[in-house]
């Protein structure tokens, strides 16, 4: 069933981080009896009819998800290169990026995101700890500031909001929870200590539900 809240957008999920901090693939680590990868797309493919998995380098693993796959087009500029190779590829004008280390993501969050500002080329939103440029909207109209920023080795996706070319809508926390009090959609799984929190938060969860 198509969504019309998030019609003429893409999911991109921007799958190809190091995970230097967590001391293993991230991608696969198991919660609630599933990878943060298949939790992130399951998401995604509840919202978009495009759903897109940028990698850095060849996954065998994101065959049997029935996904399509992109390679990073600028390869070594981390995020930034995958955002574009996403945005690049994707079939819609906007799309919806994102990591696959938010494992509480929340459809009415991202249905709230599509929804601000359909005219503006980012919509990201900014929380007290700062701009969350892995959970934001994006046209294609960024691809040639993101080429550029690449061009200069500045990696700082979030630095787009200052690009002048560009119309940018900035959702300030307040605005998100209204449908997301806690701001849990935004906790990302970076550390060991933050997996551990992960796991008693999604037992707690369905402690609720018993």
């Amino acid at each position: 069933m198509v969504n019309p809240v998030t019609t003429g957008l893409s999911g991109v999920l921007v799958a190809g981080g190091k995970s230097r901090r967590m001391g293993q693939d991230k991608r696969f680590l198991s919660l609630g009896g599933r990878t943060l990868l298949e939790r992130t797309l399951a998401v995604l493919d509840s919202l978009f009819s495009e759903v897109l998995v940028v990698v850095s380098e060849p996954l065998p693993e994101t065959v049997a998800l029935g996904h399509r796959v992109v390679m990073d087009l600028i390869p070594g500029c981390a995020t930034l290169g995958g955002l574009y190779s996403g945005l690049h590829s994707s079939s819609h004008d906007r799309i919806f990026a994102v990591g696959c280390d938010m494992p509480f993501l929340s459809v009415a969050v991202i249905e709230r995101l599509a929804e601000l500002d359909r005219g503006a080329d980012v919509v990201m939103p900014r929380l007290s700890t700062g701009l969350q440029p892995m959970h934001a909207i994006y046209s294609k109209a960024c691809l040639a500031p993101l080429e550029r920023m690449a061009t200069a080795e500045n990696l700082r996706v979030q630095d787009l909001c200052q690009d002048e070319s560009l119309s940018v809508r900035v959702v300030a926390e307040d605005e998100l929870r209204a449908v997301d009090p806690n701001l849990l959609s935004f906790f990302n799984i970076n550390t060991p200590a933050d997996l551990e929190l992960a796991l008693k938060l999604v037992a707690h969860r369905a402690s609720l539900h018993e």
